[in-house]
């Protein structure tokens, strides 16, 4: 579900203290695109918060979040909205977990 080497690739590149930023960061912006993915009609802007959440999540390492909205750049019509959001909050569950236990 996360790519803990990316992550750890993530930290050693930028730092600890820039790290804690773009995580924060990466949390506020993914749980505000998450939340309005539901009521979104129009289809332009739902492909660009799936693919926004796809960068973000290849980014931060959330591997099955990226995949998910990856098959959703192929094939709009085929995503499951529940999917993305039960992903997505599975995968922020698992990480911000394995960060408060890395870091006690």
């Amino acid at each position: 579900m996360i790519d803990w080497a990316r992550v750890d690739d993530l930290r050693a590149e930028v730092g600890a203290d820039s790290f804690d930023e773009i995580v924060t960061l990466f949390l506020q912006e993914t749980d505000q695109v998450v939340m309005r993915l539901p009521s979104l009609t129009a289809a332009g802007s739902l492909e660009h918060d799936l693919h926004f959440l796809k960068g973000s999540a290849l980014n931060l390492g959330f591997v099955r979040l990226a995949e998910v909205c990856q098959t959703a750049d192929n094939r709009p019509a085929d995503v499951a909205l529940d999917t993305v959001i039960s992903i997505y909050y599975q995968s922020r569950a698992a990480f911000v977990a394995q960060l408060k236990a890395s870091v006690a």
